[in-house]
This record gives structure tokens, C-alpha cells and sequence, in this order.
């Protein structure tokens, strides 16, 4: 509504402004096509060809309609997604434009069809080309932000999927260690239960029933507990008993690992700090391993000619491992393979687990540093879980309403002045060609009987007294009636040899022209200078 409001606004100020300096034919009709065009306006969503080319017919035959087919223009060409659709409606619609004025010329326009022409072609180019490329860059402009919004939305997506997949998937690991753990120790308990039972058969036979209850329940337990294991799919190659062991994290296990690596090229130092951890619960020693191979395999993917430093510090709080290597020359496409992203996303849910923090990122020399603080014991309760924001999520309301409503402003207004700027581009326009059409004068209308001594004067019609003088004794009668005449000097005394024509105008006692008479008088011929003599 406010829109409509607005184009009509636009549309009454260029008719009245034209009109205040150069009169239109047909007022009421002008008032009466911007009306209709307001009303049309509202449907150019619903109907945007047949709304664009019935106002474009308007504006031809009715200049004041200019804004409102410059706004429906500019929100077609917006609208309009098929670039073939958009440039046949522009084109139509300036035609129409230039055809209604010029067919309309004679009757409600500048006159000749020529200015009409003239008249059409202004208001094509303001009402709808120019608007119409304004509103295709926009559309464009807007339809390829949205495809790059979604494009973003998506990867977004995607980044937090691979994410939820490393974390449930680190998980899945953490549980099969948990399980070789678990599964030994559970193994070694039915492995003595069984001993118990032969021992107290011979020696104590009413405890047998015990040792055989122990090793039942440890035997369930233990099929339970790979049950559970098979739910969470199978084991990556990294897991097993081969791997995980007793020694996994302890200073000899890290001391391999950077032997490994330093075995495979690469310039890697150690430093530890503190005792050594095989005092501390498994999940920390294995989170360490984790975490130092893991920074050591991104070192060998992305940067194997980079100086690494592996540091550990212990104490009786935590455990912080810190993997830093520098700077290095970026790698050819074809050498090393390109991992999936998704190790540093495992890592940091197996620390944080453990209510640890974790922080992996580029440094500002242009290297890279994996850092993780594990505490030295966990305790029975998991860390603080971190709550992640659903793939579909967005910012807070209120800032998400707060920018695209500061740009919509932003955009009305700039809407609104563009308006303005070719309201006043039509308006000059259609000045320019009714100013410089041929105007018509009308000539005064020429004496006769009935007229009044005011409106004879106004024709150019007066007293001469040299006329008056030439005719006095030598004119005919005046008619009857008359009080009184005048004896002009201009297109009614003419020049005859030997006499001059005269003509008298006389008019009655209230002023009213009676007669007009033409008579001839004897001419004087003045004697040459030499005759005077």
C-alpha cells in the first residue's frame, strides 16, 4: 500500500509540475489514466506482462503516469528470472509507449505526430529501459547472493556433519579400546575364576558353587560387552590389541612414535617434562598417543619439510601436549595425500571427554600447533559436553532481523530517490518537446458592425489625425445614427495614384460600431524643392 502510495505521489507531482509550465490537453483525462494506473499498480506481481504493457499504453497517452510504469518496470525486470522473458516485456513496453504517444499526438499530446514520436521515445527511455536495467542488475544481484548464501548454508552443513561423523565415530574408538581394556581384564578374571573352581573342588567344595557363579557372571559380561560393541559398527584399523597396550602413552610409546616419524623424514625433536605417565588411568595415556600421532600424520600429510617440536608437560594436574612444526614451502598438488579433515574434530571430542580443552590452528609465523591439557585424572564422570548448534541453525533472532531490516531501509530509500531522479528526467523531457513544437498564434479577429469602440481599439483599429484631416470636407454623409467615427492609418488606407482610400469607422452613441465605410480623396503632391521658387 505504502508503494502504491508512493508511485501515485510521484506520478501527481510530474503532472502537476508539466502542467504549471506547459498546459496539458484533457486535464481530467490525465488525472483519470494516473488513477487507473495506481490501481493497476498493486497486481504487477500477480499479472507482471499485462500489467506492465496496459501502464505503459497509459503513459503514452498520459505523461503523468511515467513513475508508476517506472516502478512496475523495475519490478518485473527483478522479478523476472529468464533473461529471453525480460528483455521481450522491456521491449514491448517501450514500444507500446512510443506507439501511444505518437498515435495520440494530435488529440492529447504535443500536437504533430513527429513530437509525439519525440514525446514517446523521453518517456520510454525513463519509464522503462532505464528502470528496467536497474531492476535486471538488482534481480541479478540479489539471485546471486541467494545461490551463495545457500551454497554457504550448505557447506556449513556439511562441515558440521563431517564433524558429528568424527566425533561419533571417535567415540566408536574410544568404546573399543575401552573394550580390548575391559575384555582382558575380564578374560584374566574368568581365566582365575576357572583356576578357583578346580582348586576348591578338591580343597573347599562347598565354595566351588562361588568360583563358578564368578566365572558365569565374568563370561556373560564379557558377551555382553561385545555385544554392546557391535552396535556401534565396525573398528577402524587403528584399534585392536595389536596397538593398544599397557605401554600406549607413556614416555618409551612417544619416544616410538617421534622415532617413526623422524625415520620417515621428518625433523622432529621431543621434549618431556615431568615423570612418566604410566601411572595414569589408560584413557589419558591413550588420549596423549592419540593426539601426538595425530598432529604427526597432518605434519606428514601437509608438511613434511617443517622443523616439529613434540612437548609434554607433567605434573600432578593435568597433562598438556603441545605439537608445533613451522613453516613450509606449500607442496605440489600431486605430492602427499589430502586427509579428510576430520582428525582434529576426533581428538577434540576424545580430550574433551575428559574434561580436557583442546585448540588446534594456524600461528602467525605460518606453521601450525595442536595443543591439548588432559587431566591427570579423569575421575568417573565424563567432561563437560559440548553442545553443538543444529545443521539448520541460525544467529539470534534478533541480529538476523536487525541486518535485513537496516538493508531494506537502506534499499527503500534508494528506490525512492532513483524515483525521484527520473521524475525529474520525464518532467524535462516532456517540457523539452512541448517547448519546442510550433505554436499556433491566433490572429486578433477583424472589426465589424456590432463591435464596441474598446474592442476595435484592441484589433489595432485607431484614429489618425492625419487621415482625419485628408477626409474632412471630402467624405460622404455619415450614416444616421452616428456620434461619432475614426479615421485609421494602417491596413484599410491604401495608395491610389492621384488619390488616397480612406476608411471610417462609425459608432453610435454607446460605442457600438454601426458602419464601416471606404471612400476615395484627392492626394497633395508636395512641389520639389526647385519648384518653390
Amino acid at each position: 500500500m505504502a508503494e502504491t502510495a508512493g508511485v501515485f505521489l510521484a506520478g501527481l507531482g510530474v503532472y502537476v509540475t508539466v502542467a504549471r509550465l506547459e498546459p496539458l490537453p484533457h486535464p481530467g483525462f490525465q488525472l483519470a489514466a494516473l488513477a487507473a494506473g495506481a490501481a493497476l499498480f498493486p497486481l504487477r506481481r500477480r499479472f507482471p506482462g499485462v500489467v506492465l504493457l496496459a501502464l505503459a499504453a497509459l503513459t503514452g497517452l498520459a505523461p503523468g503516469v511515467g513513475p508508476v510504469a517506472a516502478a512496475a518496470a523495475y519490478a518485473v525486470a527483478r522479478q523476472a528470472v529468464r533473461a529471453r522473458r525480460r528483455a521481450r516485456l522491456l521491449a514491448a513496453a517501450g514500444a507500446v509507449v512510443v506507439a501511444a504517444a505518437t498515435a495520440s499526438a494530435p488529440w492529447l499530446g504535443p500536437g504533430q505526430p513527429s513530437y509525439g514520436l519525440a514525446l514517446g521515445l523521453v518517456l520510454a527511455a525513463t519509464a522503462v529501459v532505464v528502470p528496467g536495467l536497474v531492476g535486471t542488475a538488482h534481480g541479478q544481484q540479489g539471485r546471486l547472493l541467494q545461490a551463495l548464501r545457500e551454497r554457504g548454508d550448505a557447506a556449513e552443513r556439511a562441515r558440521r556433519s563431517a564433524d558429528s561423523e568424527a566425533r561419533t565415530q571417535e567415540r566408536s574408538r574410544i568404546a573399543a579400546e575401552m573394550h580390548d581394556l575391559v575384555g582382558h581384564r575380564l578374560s584374566l578374571i574368568s581365566l582365575h575364576a576357572g583356576g578357583l573352581e578346580m582348586a576348591l573342588g578338591r580343597a573347599a567344595p562347598e565354595l566351588r558353587e562361588e568360583a563358578v557363579l564368578v566365572r558365569r557372571t565374568t563370561r556373560d559380561a564379557l558377551r555382553e560387552l561385545r555385544q554392546a560393541l557391535g552396535v556401534l559398527g565396525p573398528l577402524g584399523p587403528d584399534t585392536g590389541p595389536g596397538v593398544l597396550t599397557d605401554a600406549t602413552g607413556t614416555r618409551a610409546d612417544i619416544e616410538t612414535l617421534v622415532a617413526e616419524s623422524r625415520d620417515g623424514g621428518i625433523a622432529v625433536r621431543l621434549r618431556w617434562t615431568g615423570p612418566d605417565l604410566d601411572s595414569r588411568p589408560a584413557p589419558v595415556r591413550r588420549a596423549v598417543h592419540r593426539v601426538v600421532r595425530e598432529a604427526l600424520t597432518n605434519v606428514h600429510r601437509y608438511a613434511p619439510q617443517a622443523h616439529v617440536t613434540v612437548t609434554v608437560a607433567h605434573d600432578d594436574e593435568a597433562v598438556r601436549v603441545t605439537v608445533r612444526n613451522g613453516a613450509a614451502p606449500p607442496p605440489s598438488p600431486a605430492a602427499g595425500s589430502v586427509g579428510t579433515g576430520r582428525g582434529l574434530a576426533g581428538l577434540a571430542e576424545r580430550v574433551e571427554l575428559l574434561g580436557g580443552t583442546f585448540d588446534a590452528g594456524p600461528l602467525p609465523s605460518g606453521g601450525f600447533q595442536v595443543a591439548a591439557a588432559v587431566p591427570a585424572e579423569p575421575g568417573d564422570a565424563p567432561g563437560p559436553a559440548r553442545t553443538h548448534a543444529p545443521s539448520g541453525a541460525h544467529a539470534p533472532s534478533g541480529t538476523e532481523e536487525a541486518v535485513p531490516s537496516g538493508r531494506r531501509t537502506a534499499e527503500t530509500l534508494t528506490l525512492a530517490c532513483g524515483l525521484a531522479v527520473l521524475s525529474v528526467l520525464m518532467v524535462l523531457g516532456i517540457l523539452f518537446v512541448y517547448g519546442t513544437r510550433p505554436h499556433r498564434s491566433v490572429p486578433p479577429p477583424l472589426p465589424h458592425v456590432g463591435m464596441s469602440l474598446h474592442e476595435v481599439a484592441a484589433a489595432g483599429v485607431l484614429d489618425n489625425a492625419a487621415v482625419r484631416a485628408a477626409a474632412t470636407g471630402r467624405e460622404p454623409p455619415r450614416p444616421t445614427g452616428a456620434a461619432g467615427c475614426i479615421y485609421p492609418f494602417n491596413g484599410a488606407t491604401e495608395r491610389r495614384p492621384g488619390g488616397l482610400i480612406v476608411a471610417r469607422y462609425c459608432f453610435d452613441a454607446s460605442q457600438r460600431l454601426i458602419a464601416i465605410d471606404r471612400f476615395t480623396v484627392p492626394s497633395v503632391r508636395d512641389a520639389a524643392p526647385w519648384e518653390s521658387s
